[in-house]
């Protein structure tokens, strides 16, 4: 089974450690290599990027490393895809220009 690694105990997204893909289940694993849960996947989500763990209102903190990193720019279910698209950076605001496809 695919993985995805939680961080910290107070993490609610996992990083994904291969790609994942729509519908299938994925094992979250501690750092340790813990097997903390099972997560059912609900948006392709690539190697290296995150999927919730919890679901979250807009506007709500997003979690990783026990650490805020961003806020919740619209409602996240458990299982989605979470980046750019739904989650606004309390590090740095992306602009339009940065959001703009080329």
């Amino acid at each position: 089974m695919k993985r995805a690694i939680m961080m910290d105990e107070k993490d609610n997204v996992a990083t994904a450690l291969v790609g994942l893909v729509a519908g299938e289940r994925v094992e979250v694993v501690s750092s340790a290599q813990e097997v903390l849960e099972q997560v059912m996947v609900k948006d392709a989500i690539p190697l290296g990027h995150k999927i919730a763990l919890a679901n979250m209102a807009e506007g709500d903190e997003v979690i990783k490393y026990g650490e805020t990193i961003g806020k919740a720019s619209r409602d996240i279910s458990v299982g989605d895809y979470v980046h750019i698209h739904n989650v606004e950076s309390i590090r740095l605001p992306l602009t339009e220009h940065m959001l703009r496809s080329k």
